[in-house]
């Protein structure tokens, strides 16, 4: 059976809303993915999330833990909306005689995924610089042989400070810095995680017509995001890099994907592709499981529906 007639506003809405509830309760756990995945060798502030976190309060309250979060809310909405609506738009126009293959089904969700990037790369751009300022200070007062002798603790940056200064150096490819490894990772999530999504939701419909309950599309939402994004979580470790602009005197930059790859495996070893994979995963499946609960209950629907209708 073919999926129900797209209402491209609605799924707006709804992609918007689940954004914005999803990372308000996830938000601290994603800004320690970021701060562990930027610790190289030689200047390990963190040695596990909660440690990260419990450092993180003690060091810069408990808002701390939400340093990024107003630039994330801002352009989820925008992000989510377009993912899921995208993946909608691809699977109606890929689906023929009511019938979508696994292969349309991943073609779908590559296409959602190469759709967010637009928004995605500014956001985890400007994201990034804010959730990591406060690894590098915590790395001035506590581990002080990491840092350049002479140089001044710099003021926290805000989002459009960080916003002027990469568009003034660089115009609109500062925002964009990490744009392919950003689009290494999205893509791939998005071809594992929808059609999983879909065939874990579609198990547990109510008869061959009825819609999954709503713990039903929560738990799929919940593992096909956690088991995506232990997938890709080698090329977010690279993004995560690539996108940090402040290090500290002992820590590698970078020029490129391949370049970053070739350091991370010469410097730390394999298993460092795998930092912040415990975070992502926690971060991602509520995330995607309120997302779809939010979906497919048909928020969006709902508040259109108090809308004027137009005549005919």
């Amino acid at each position: 059976m073919a999926d129900k007639q797209i209402s491209l506003p609605a799924k707006l809405i709804n992609g918007g809303i689940a954004g914005i509830v999803g990372v308000t309760c996830v938000f601290p756990i994603d800004l320690a993915k970021t701060r562990l995945q930027n610790q190289q060798n030689g200047s390990r502030l963190y040695t596990s999330m909660s440690d990260c976190l419990i450092k993180t309060i003690r060091s810069e309250g408990y808002f701390g833990m939400y340093r990024g979060a107003a630039v994330n809310l801002t352009l989820v909405t925008p992000e989510k909306a377009i993912k899921l609506a995208a993946n909608d738009f691809f699977r109606q126009y890929l689906t023929k005689d009511g019938k979508l293959t696994l292969v349309k089904e991943m073609l779908a969700g590559c296409g959602a995924g190469t759709c967010q990037v637009v928004i995605t790369t500014p956001m985890e751009m400007l994201k990034i610089q804010l959730q990591d300022a406060g690894r590098i200070a915590a790395q001035r007062k506590l581990m002080p042989e990491t840092v350049v002798a002479g140089t001044v603790e710099p003021k926290s940056p805000t989002a459009m400070q960080i916003a002027r200064m990469l568009f003034k150096e660089k115009g609109i490819a500062g925002l964009y810095k990490g744009l392919g490894a950003t689009i290494l990772r999205d893509v791939p999530f998005s071809m594992i995680y929808f059609p999983l999504f879909a065939n874990l939701n579609h198990l547990g419909k109510r008869g061959a017509d009825g819609p999954a309950p709503f713990y039903v599309s929560f738990f799929s939402g919940c593992l096909a995001g956690s088991t995506a994004a232990v997938a890709v979580n080698p090329v977010d470790v690279i993004k995560t890099r690539l996108q940090s602009l402040n290090r500290g005197s002992t820590e590698d930059t970078y020029n490129g994907v391949a370049d970053c790859i070739r350091k991370i495996m010469r410097n730390e070893g394999p298993s460092a592709f795998l930092k912040g994979a415990y975070c992502r995963a926690l971060v991602i499946a509520p995330l995607f499981g309120i997302a779809q609960v939010v979906y497919f209950l048909g928020v969006g629907e709902y508040i259109l529906s108090f809308l004027p209708k137009k005549d005919h």
